[in-house]
């Protein structure tokens, strides 16, 4: 599917505020409620929205300690790959893990409470992964830019 001009718009408008009516939409567009409503379910059907969230305050949910952990796994076997992929999308903690190129073959994003929970965390649940051979870990000073928004 190519993008036109208002779907762009559209789509940063959602961005900004995807609780915002299709009437809202629709003023900010210049197009009709019918013509805003189906552009959203043609973008929906097309997977270019995949889902709508909330975002929430990482520090008001006490999750404000961030740890982004550099992991090797001891080989790099499909067998070894998979087994870690699978365990450790189950843990509550990581919300990002990428599989990188480079020194380390994985780096997850982790949030918790403070430097505590953090060492209960690598304690009793990531070294209890199969497979790992290491890790390092690097605590976020500051926040300089988080967006979730694409700029087209």
């Amino acid at each position: 599917m190519t993008l036109d001009t208002i779907d762009k718009k559209l789509l940063k408008l959602l961005q900004e505020d995807s609780k915002r009516t299709t009437k809202e939409l629709s003023l900010k567009l210049d197009l009709s409620v019918t013509a805003v409503y189906e552009r959203i379910k043609k973008l929906e059907r097309e997977g270019i929205i995949k889902k709508y969230v909330a975002l929430l305050d990482r520090n008001t949910i006490q999750k404000g300690f961030v740890v982004f952990c550099h992991l090797k796994l001891m080989q790099h076997t499909k067998e070894f790959i998979s087994q870690f992929e699978k365990e450790v999308v189950q843990l509550n903690e990581v919300l990002e893990c990428f599989h990188v190129s480079g020194d380390y073959d994985y780096i997850l994003k982790i949030c918790v409470e403070n430097m505590e929970e953090y060492r209960e965390f690598m304690v009793t649940k990531l070294t209890s992964l199969q497979h790992i051979g290491s890790t390092h870990s690097m605590f976020m000073i500051g926040e300089v830019k988080n967006t979730t928004a694409f700029v087209f």
